[in-house]
């Protein structure tokens, strides 16, 4: 991943939804897609590291659903809208759910089914969260954030392919 034009100083902690304490003195703000592949590697490489974090108030994540126009992510577009940002916690849970079951949903041949199985499955409705969406959207711009999965740590830029002791080793130096 070719970080060289991204612009740290344009990525912030407003939207997105945030697991963890506002007060936590580390901030992980993570460009996702829910139909990336990669994403969904990020996700459970990272997620028990994260995890012991989190619940000891040293991260908080800030998880940006990053909707993409790419034909194979635009799937994850629709999901996207499904998910609850006032309720982090539920949030969370149907992420896991839509990383783990990613190729069951993904591949289904139209959105209407995506949104139909996001109804059937997790029992979800709509959000209006189309303006959040907008936002990350234009940030994702701003700061010159093209690939998903992006993640940062203050100026630290990385994707997928970060081992679970680079990630603490990253984390443990800001604390």
């Amino acid at each position: 991943m070719d970080i060289s034009n991204i612009k740290t100083d344009k990525v912030n902690t407003t939207h997105g939804i945030k697991i963890g304490s506002d007060d936590a003195p580390v901030k992980v703000i993570e460009f996702i897609n829910l139909k990336c592949p990669y994403c969904k590697m990020w996700y459970e490489d990272s997620k028990d590291v994260l995890n012991e974090y989190v619940s000891a108030g040293k991260v908080q994540r800030i998880i940006k659903h990053f909707d993409k126009e790419k034909p194979s992510l635009k799937k994850g577009n629709i999901v996207h809208r499904y998910l609850d940002y006032s309720n982090p916690e539920k949030a969370l849970k149907d992420i896991d759910f839509f990383f783990a079951h990613q190729e069951e949903w993904g591949y289904l041949e139209s959105f209407d089914a995506i949104a139909a199985y996001v109804v059937e499955k997790r029992n979800l409705s709509i959000q209006s969260n189309e303006s959040v969406a907008q936002e990350i959207i234009q940030e994702a711009n701003q700061a010159n954030v093209v690939f998903v999965p992006t993640v940062f740590i203050d100026e630290e830029i990385f994707d997928e392919h970060i081992t679970q002791q680079e990630l603490k080793n990253l984390i443990e130096a800001r604390l």
